[in-house]
């Protein structure tokens, strides 16, 4: 028997193709390039912004941005867990109440299909406002200065369930006929079959949900008092705000700082978008490869 090697044929690199790949690179570096200055300034000093502006790379290294915003390690500490805590617990329990809304109105079968639908439609064109949701979630609800009033609000989207719906239009129904068949119920086959074959939509679906809560401040402001229940995004701008205000004349004038001390707000801001944003730079690489496949699926079949 002869004996034949096996040939592995490279692909060529065309003209077009080496500029596809240069293109994309300088693209990365684009986006990649303000974040460096961020991290660069946050380490440099005011005098040093103010003279040679933003540089990546800081001619004297400090840290005093981190030292201002670390004052208080334990209230930062508490607004990083009710941080974690809401978009862990808001993520997971939207995400179910997205799908199975979502799984209802895709349903051929399901006869209110047609009014469900049109209702989570009505409230993308209409929204009550501030107010009423202000007197629904204190005055009804009664849950100012409660976890739950971080959480609640963001629990439903229209658009998040007609991303959903949209991918859930893609599952064949001979598979929910079959499962019918042999005998499982509306509650199993969603949980067994549906859950397992939308991943890439649920990844899709977790990572805007986990965005939503983590950059959340505007609940804070309207429902929260008690610092122990502020999320970091508000305590980051309450942060800034004092700073703003202590570098001030007013602030000199009532003896709050000595006059020629200066505050490191600039850097501060920096260093702030890196405490903030720094968690979920993390978390989306773990959803990247769900990403693109369940949000063009939902959105092309929606």
């Amino acid at each position: 028997m002869n004996s034949y090697k096996a040939i592995r044929l490279r692909p060529t690199l065309t003209i077009g193709k080496l500029v596809i790949h240069i293109s994309f690179i300088l693209l990365c570096a684009v986006c990649v390039f303000p974040f460096l200055v961020i991290i660069g300034t946050s380490f440099q000093t005011e005098n040093d912004i103010i003279k040679f502006g933003y540089s990546m790379i800081p001619k004297n290294f400090t840290l005093d941005a981190y030292k201002v915003i670390l004052r208080e390690p334990t209230v930062l500490l508490n607004s990083y867990l009710v941080t974690i805590g809401t978009t862990i617990i808001g993520s997971l329990i939207g995400m179910w109440v997205t799908t199975t809304y979502a799984y209802a109105i895709s349903r051929k079968d399901y006869s209110y299909r047609t009014f469900l639908a049109f209702f989570i439609f009505f409230t993308m064109l209409f929204h009550g406002g501030m107010v009423p949701s202000y007197i629904l979630m204190v005055k009804w609800l009664g849950l100012r200065n409660n976890i739950l009033a971080l959480i609640l609000p963001y629990l439903i989207s229209g658009w998040f369930v007609l991303l959903m719906k949209g991918f859930l239009q893609t599952i064949p129904d001979a598979i929910i006929e079959s499962a019918k068949m042999d005998g499982a119920g509306e509650l199993r086959i969603f949980t067994q079959i549906v859950l397992q074959i939308s991943k890439p939509a649920l990844a899709t679906l977790g990572l805007f949900f986990a965005l939503q809560y983590w950059n959340d401040w505007w609940l804070t402001l309207l429902y929260m008092d008690q610092s122990n229940l502020m999320k970091l995004q508000y305590l980051l701008i309450r942060v800034l705000k004092n700073m703003e205000y202590l570098n001030s004349a007013e602030a000199i004038q009532y003896g709050l700082v000595k006059p020629g001390m200066q505050v490191p707000s600039l850097t501060a801001r920096m260093a702030m978008c890196i405490l903030a944003a720094g968690p979920m730079l993390l978390v989306f690489p773990l959803f990247q490869k769900y990403f693109v496949q369940g949000l063009t699926v939902g959105s092309v079949k929606g």
